[in-house]
């Protein structure tokens, strides 16, 4: 392993050398991490073809068979197997330049609503507590947090007691996504940076917070507010959620007007994370509170949306009401690690285990300086620029749809009753719920983690299945008995678990093919084999369903946009004793997608409990 997966703290590049001991066990592991595999094709299209058959018609399936068995048996695809044998022998992975740039850094369009996420915290943790005085208690409990991080003394994350790849923790906090071209950049500006940045009213203040606790923050919150509430500002983080070409060259123009603000960018990209203190009546509803926390507005938000955000980074936002929520950078970090910065925060300030006030030893000597306003200076042409792209946004976020759904009919407790998967039993709820809607199977992308290689980040579990496909029709056909429905329905679970294990093996379909294509050498006349370039065979990628699963006793949800124009963004959470979707779509029917979820969610309880009793009770007539 080279040097370069373990961050150094205190460097503004995007990569890091250091050697971490066994005393610092955040990376201690990086060097034992195997890397990621590359599947045989044999396997590989073995699961494709698998794939294929329960979306595609008998001629389109027949058709793309005969495509793969000419690949298979032609020379090329020896040819691109060994080019991808050879760049993993120069990478510490093959995966993971390729996929950084082309699913993140590359993307140019908007990152909201097509990248980045948020989480909606548990309403009333800070019960008792004002904006002022809740914001104050997350933000030491970051501090706290990142001083784990920087010091590497925080533990990895594991997956059945293995340590899980920890790079991506260099951009969890001082980290931004910094808008260039072709691509943008991922850059750590170093952990001896110790400020927040505070919006408020679409301005700007930069809060230092080493040596300071809750009551010097919370009276440096008091003096933003009232500076901020006294005229609106500029507006301009609406162009982080632009066209990142656009935001690049607004950017560099917005640079090149004075040095002041150079220093003003340089504040934001370099801050521990930013925190958005919200004015206006806080958002009641969960579906106002999703809204507000994935686009800085909601539904009926009077001012509109992409108010008081700067999507570059990682952000906390805390209502009037006190209530709160994260929106995560997503390019790169995937959500397990924010998660945990999230639960790690609400957790620890809930069980009392945070210092709100710091000891003498660690409090500075100095009193709280008078917050800083970071000032920006925008010619006519900037206001211009800021002005279309806040026309823009609202025209692009009035397109979407969104639906929080609470099911409360179950969770996790009742499935376990049934001796079944809880993350399959939900994914066939999706898929009952989508062919009862729209008479097939639905695409379905389901995020696996597949950190326990270097450099790993995520592989597709495709959820649509044979199986799966016969279940749904069983529970829509008259003549089908439960005891049949139950035995399908196993069935499409276990090979869902299967599949699951492949993706987290990455022994996926998806990444591999990715790697292959990406190695046909077009520009020397090689030809694009058919496998790549068959219309209905990349209908099967075309993820109308985007799932994720992210559970936590913290969250009253969680949520992102939709994949595809024509799909849904489907995130969810199994709790104990409730399911929690939010339904994102252009389809202008979340509500109705939510309600079909909910009667597939009961429709299988019922069907498994009336063979559950029927089992019973003829158990008792022996």
């Amino acid at each position: 392993m080279s040097s370069s997966n373990i961050p150094k703290r205190n460097n503004s590049t995007s990569t890091s050398t250091s050697t971490s001991t066994n005393s610092k066990p955040l990376y201690a592991s990086q060097s034992s991490l195997p890397h990621l595999p590359i599947p045989t094709l044999n396997s590989t299209f073995n699961k494709y073809l698998e794939t294929l058959q329960p979306i595609l018609s008998k001629e389109d399936y027949k058709r793309n068979q005969g495509y793969i068995d000419s690949f298979l048996k032609s020379d090329f695809s020896k040819v691109l197997q060994k080019r991808l044998e050879d760049r993993a022998k120069n990478k510490e992975s093959w995966l993971s330049e390729w996929w950084n740039e082309t699913a993140y850094m590359g993307y140019r369009g908007r990152i909201i609503p097509d990248v980045s996420y948020f989480y909606i915290h548990k309403r009333g943790l800070g019960k008792g507590k004002n904006q002022e005085e809740r914001a104050a208690e997350l933000v030491r409990a970051t501090v706290e947090f990142k001083k784990l991080v920087d010091s590497e003394l925080l533990e990895p994350e594991k997956a059945k007691g293995q340590p899980l790849c920890m790079n991506s923790y260099q951009y969890l906090f001082n980290a931004v996504r910094t808008p260039t071209k072709p691509s943008d950049s991922p850059t750590n500006h170093g952990s001896n940076k110790h400020h927040i940045v505070v919006l408020r009213n679409n301005r700007y203040f930069k809060v230092d917070t080493k040596g300071r606790g809750k009551q010097d923050l919370v009276d440096a919150f008091k003096q933003v507010k009232k500076v901020a509430d006294g005229q609106e500002g500029s507006g301009l983080g609406i162009l982080t959620a632009d066209n990142r070409d656009i935001w690049t060259d607004a950017r560099d123009h917005l640079i090149s007007l004075s040095s002041s603000n150079k220093s003003s960018i340089e504040a934001i990209d370099s801050a521990i994370l930013l925190i958005c203190l919200d004015d206006g009546p806080a958002p009641s509803s969960e579906d106002a509170r999703a809204w507000s926390l994935w686009a800085g507005g909601h539904d009926r938000s009077p001012k509109g949306k992409g108010r008081n955000r700067w999507f570059d980074k990682h952000q906390f936002i805390v209502d009037s009401a006190g209530e709160s929520g994260f929106n995560g950078e997503h390019s790169m970090l995937d959500g397990t690690p924010t998660l945990r910065l999230n639960e790690f925060v609400l957790g620890s300030l809930q069980a009392g285990k945070i210092p709100l006030e710091l000891p003498e030893t660690e409090k500075s000597k100095e009193p709280m300086p008078e917050v800083e306003e970071l000032q920006f200076e925008l010619d006519e042409k900037l206001k211009q620029i800021v002005d279309k792209s806040k026309k823009g946004f609202g025209e692009e976020m009035g397109l979407q749809d969104l639906k929080m759904v609470n099911f409360e009919g179950y969770g996790k407790e009742l499935i376990k009753t049934h001796k079944v998967s809880p993350d399959g039993w939900v994914q066939m709820v999706k898929q009952l719920a989508f062919t009862r809607l729209f008479g097939r199977p639905g695409v379905t992308y389901e995020s696996c983690q597949t950190r326990k290689y270097l450099l790993g980040r995520t592989e597709v579990i495709r959820s649509a299945s044979n199986e799966s496909k016969a279940f749904s029709e069983s529970m829509i056909s008259t003549s089908v008995k439960d005891k049949e429905r139950e035995a399908l329905f196993r069935k499409a679970v276990a090979r869902h678990i299967q599949y699951s294990a492949w993706a987290a093996d990455a022994q996926g379909v998806d990444r591999h093919l990715f790697g292959l294509k990406k190695l046909v050498k077009t520009e020397e006349n090689e030809k694009v084999p058919e496998i790549f370039t068959d219309e209905a065979a990349l209908k099967t990628a075309h993820w109308e369903l985007s799932t994720s699963q992210l559970s936590s006793k913290f969250l009253d949800g969680w949520g992102y946009g939709e994949v595809v124009e024509d799909g849904y963004g489907l995130s969810y959470s199994i709790l104990d004793n409730k399911i929690t979707w939010c339904i994102t779509t252009k389809n202008n029917d979340a509500a109705k997608f939510g309600e079909a979820l909910c009667s597939a969610a009961e429709e299988l309880k019922d069907m498994m409990e009336r063979n559950k009793n029927s089992a019973s009770t003829s158990g008792s007539k022996l």
